[in-house]
């Protein structure tokens, strides 16, 4: 950022010759638009006056007592970095010019045929060149951090992989916890086997970031491969922890996760928790919190077992419903309250009537409200929302 104090743009020129180094500074008086001029007549005297700020064009000979050519360009491009650069060439030296600009200079002028007029607006072209450049290079970045956060997203949000024969309805959401940022750790699939049995797993992992996306995606495509592969439920938290263990960056980063099974019959499921909130049980009579017995998160205490428990559900028509804690620990008062599950459940009992789609969006939509003013939902959430489509024609 630029210090000096100058409304108009800053010029550094370097320039050893006093003589060419005069002429230039003639010119630069009479330019219109005005433009401040600043001099250095070496290299290490131009990083000395880069100290106390930073120039909107740098004019630069190729011709310095420690720097020579394009040694001196590329140079003076690490010292101002992103900043615009003219070269001042010799009436001979044209091609050193044309060698400078696909060096990265943005123009060069050669000496003795320069009015100020011309000065002038070479040096407005070439922080408008710069600008160009840098918007372009910005936009790159954009572009490639999409990419790499559809990656992260196809491999961490799945497509269902449901049988045809046995419907099943999955309305999922995810929802990063910082604007324009990389998907976080939390994770989700759904698996039907043959048979009609239908697993489902959500998970966290600790911080944010890609190294935490990474982890997560591996941990949900481990959890697929155990799943397919017919790995008993408990054994499949062992294996998990174990790709943790030996994938994360951090020795801290640790990973909840509920993970269950609904059994083809529509009548129970068995549900394994490790460290993970607990989930709601829709049915026609309202919405109930359910928290089975669980045991730590993955990546805690090591040589840990963890317990199935059943759940029997009711004849009535039903839907579980997943999520991940981003969804109620968003700060929701000066004292720096958060929504917290009891506020959450009662914010669902409020939308027992709505279908799935609204019931997942309105309480997204309830916490955002809630925090919205005192820092908004900082941290990432999934939610999944399962129930069979026989079930769902009815009303609830």
């Amino acid at each position: 950022m630029r210090t000096w104090d100058s409304p108009d743009p800053v010029v550094l020129l370097v320039e050893d010759d006093l003589g060419d180094a005069l002429l230039v500074e003639e010119l630069v008086a009479d330019c219109q638009p005005r433009m401040t001029l600043r001099r250095a007549g070496s290299l290490a005297e131009a990083a000395q006056v880069l100290t106390s700020g930073r120039p909107d064009c740098v004019l630069l000979d190729l011709h310095l007592p420690d720097a020579q050519g394009l040694d001196a360009l590329a140079a003076v491009q690490r010292l101002a970095d992103g900043v615009a650069v003219v070269v001042l060439t010799g009436l001979a030296e044209e091609g050193t010019g044309l060698a400078a600009m696909a060096a990265g200079a943005q123009d060069y002028l050669v000496k003795g045929r320069v009015d100020s007029q011309w000065l002038g607006r070479a040096v407005r072209y070439a922080m408008q060149r710069k600008e160009a450049e840098r918007a372009a290079v910005a936009l790159q970045a954009s572009q490639l951090l999409a990419q790499e956060n559809a990656r992260l997203e196809r491999g961490l949000l799945p497509k269902p992989l449901v049988n045809d024969a046995h419907d099943l309805d999955v309305v999922s959401r995810y929802q990063p916890g910082r604007a324009q940022a990389l998907l976080g750790g939390d994770f989700y699939d759904v698996i039907q086997g043959d048979d009609g049995t239908v697993e489902a797993l959500i998970g966290d992992v600790s911080g944010h970031g890609p190294d935490e996306a990474a982890l997560g995606v591996a941990l949900r495509i481990a959890w697929r491969t155990l799943v397919l592969s017919g790995v008993e439920r408990t054994e499949r938290l062992r294996h998990l922890e174990q790709i943790l263990v030996a994938e994360r960056q951090q020795e801290h980063t640790f990973a909840t996760l509920t993970a269950i099974s609904l059994h083809p019959d529509r009548r129970h499921a068995h549900i394994i928790r490790a460290g993970h909130p607990g989930l709601m049980l829709r049915t026609r009579s309202g919405v109930e919190w359910i928290e089975v017995p669980g045991g730590p998160a993955l990546g805690i205490l090591p040589d840990i077992s963890w317990t199935t428990h059943e759940l029997h559900v009711p004849s009535d028509p039903w839907a579980l419903v997943l999520f991940t804690d981003g969804l109620f620990e968003g700060r929701i008062d000066v004292r720096g309250d958060r929504l917290g599950e009891d506020r959450l459940l009662a914010a669902a009992r409020e939308l027992s009537g709505a279908d799935a789609e609204e019931f997942v969006d309105g309480l997204i939509g309830h916490a955002q409200t809630r925090a919205e003013q005192f820092g908004g939902l900082d941290d990432d959430l999934a939610i999944l929302h399962l129930q069979w489509n026989e079930e769902k024609r009815h009303q609830w």
